[in-house]
């Protein structure tokens, strides 16, 4: 029973390795741009191995974000689709709130707005903090 547990985890981290569209090296690893979207990959494939959504939800929601008119067709928004995906599917499972989330949102940008360039971003950083 143990070693079917494992290799689920193991299904799963491959299945949302071949979420669509994701950006990976010729090795075929996934590739990210910035380390929020490698959190944000991580946060997803955990929430995804608790059972909090199943993986074809995931495809869905996901693949409806990556086709709404308006979005960058070189792909370069690709895990700022991945989190409207996340946060979509947290929202509808009532995990989160799309008002918190909004306004934290906001709070990153001020912050990182508010910092100087080459130091990190903290939300003690913005300027309503």
């Amino acid at each position: 029973m143990r070693g079917r547990a494992i290799l689920s985890v193991c299904e799963a981290r491959f299945q949302l390795a071949q979420s669509p569209g994701l950006p990976k090296s010729p090795k075929g690893d996934p590739i990210f741009p910035e380390p929020w979207a490698a959190e944000a990959f991580a946060m997803t494939v955990h929430l995804h191995e608790k059972g909090l959504f199943a993986w074809g939800e995931w495809a869905e929601t996901l693949s409806k974000e990556l086709h709404k008119p308006g979005r960058a067709e070189d792909g370069s928004d690709y895990f700022d689709c991945w989190v409207a995906a996340l946060s979509d599917l947290l929202v509808n499972r009532g995990v989160a709130d799309a008002a918190v989330i909004f306004e934290l949102q906001k709070s990153w940008q001020r912050a990182a707005e508010a910092t100087p360039h080459g130091k990190p971003i903290e939300l003690a950083n913005g300027p309503l903090r």
